[in-house]
């Protein structure tokens, strides 16, 4: 079976959930439910930072990453999640440059959260309508006038572009790329199997202050 590779990138002070979300989506996909021991994922997932050795995600969690923004494989989809970090990061050449040479590349391009942002200061959201974190939708509008900002939208689909809410809302936008590579049926079943309801409505889940 050919896997399509799915690429997280890593940087210190990410949001757990941020990345974890995602990967726990992608890694918990079965073509055939009957043989979810013996068979692996569709979708094989790397995490990917720019240096090598520990990064420290929100909360002390340590991670390593597979690759360097150097020796990254081929991918054929880009997650980009968010936290606190993402306001060093918007100031980092070598991320925003490598974010955008794999944006070329890449079939699928997705963001968690304040991910978003490094997307919009990439220069990768231009005139299309994103999401982000409910607390930087504002941020969000006044950085990048040319993006049609969707207030009340869980995630948000502008042709290979999947913005998300926050946090958990990767979760969501895991399960939306899993219907469009193998089908609503297959991401039905990855959501009951992770006990997580599937995103049949795509509001909002809280209340945008």
């Amino acid at each position: 079976m050919e896997r399509t590779c799915v690429g997280i990138v890593l940087f210190d002070d990410i949001e757990v959930l941020d990345f974890c979300g995602p990967f726990e989506v992608f890694c918990a996909v079965r073509l055939n439910e009957e043989r979810r021991r013996e068979e692996p994922s569709p979708f094989e997932v790397v995490l990917v930072a720019e240096k090598s050795g520990p990064v420290f995600a929100h909360g002390g969690l340590k991670v390593i990453p597979d690759h360097t923004f150097y020796t990254c494989p081929r991918l054929d989809i880009l997650v980009v999640p968010g936290g606190w970090g993402t306001r060093r990061e918007i100031k980092n050449p070598a991320m925003l440059d490598w974010l955008r040479q794999r944006a070329a590349e890449v079939e699928t391009l997705a963001s968690v959260c304040t991910g978003a942002m490094l997307l919009g200061f990439a220069g990768l959201l231009e005139g299309l309508h994103a999401t982000t974190h409910w607390k930087s939708l504002n941020w969000m509008r006044d950085s990048f006038p040319s993006v049609m900002v969707e207030y009340d939208q869980h995630v948000v689909e502008d042709g290979r572009v999947l913005t998300s809410a926050g946090i958990s809302a990767g979760i969501d936008m895991a399960l939306k790329a899993v219907a469009r590579y193998c089908g609503e049926p297959v991401a039905r079943a990855t959501a009951k199997h992770m006990e997580y309801p599937y995103p049949d409505s795509n509001a909002r889940r809280v209340t945008v202050e």
